[in-house]
C-alpha cells in the first residue's frame, strides 16, 4: 500500500508558495491535505475561501502570478465561470478556491476525511 508522499523540501516550497500567495491576498480558512494515499492524480490539496466572487478572482490572479514567478508548471485551470469555485492544477498540488457557500456545499474536507492534514502555519512561516 502507498504510504503517502513525504513532505520533502520541494513539496514544502511549492506548498509555501501557494499558501503565502493566498494568505497575502487574504484567503481565509487555508487548509492543506496530503491525499497521496487516496488519490492517483495528485499528492496535496490546498483549499481556501474567498469572501466574494471578486475576491476569488483576486486569489486566483495572485496565485497564478506567484506560481509563474517561481516557474511552476500549471497543467490546467478551471475558472468555474462565476460558479464560486476555481481549481488550479499544479500536478502534485491542486488548489481549490471557493466562495463560502461553495466550500460548504462541496465540503472537500469531509470528502477527503482520510487525508493527512498538513500544518499551514508551519508551511507559511518557512522562507520561500
Amino acid at each position: 500500500m502507498n504510504s503517502g508522499a513525504e513532505l520533502t523540501p520541494e513539496y514544502r516550497q511549492l506548498l509555501a508558495i501557494c499558501c503565502q500567495a493566498l494568505d497575502d491576498t487574504k484567503g481565509e480558512d487555508i487548509a492543506i491535505l496530503n491525499v497521496s494515499r487516496q488519490s492517483s492524480i495528485t499528492n496535496f490539496l490546498i483549499l481556501a475561501t474567498a469572501n466574494s466572487q471578486p475576491h476569488l478572482r483576486a486569489l486566483k490572479r495572485d496565485l497564478d502570478k506567484a506560481l509563474k514567478d517561481h516557474k511552476v508548471h500549471i497543467l490546467g485551470v478551471d475558472e468555474g465561470d462565476e460558479s464560486g469555485w476555481s481549481v488550479v492544477d499544479a500536478f502534485d498540488v491542486m488548489i481549490h478556491l471557493f466562495t463560502p457557500e461553495m466550500r460548504e456545499n462541496y465540503a472537500l474536507e469531509t470528502l477527503w476525511k482520510d487525508a493527512d492534514p498538513v500544518d499551514v502555519e508551519s508551511i507559511i512561516s518557512e522562507t520561500v
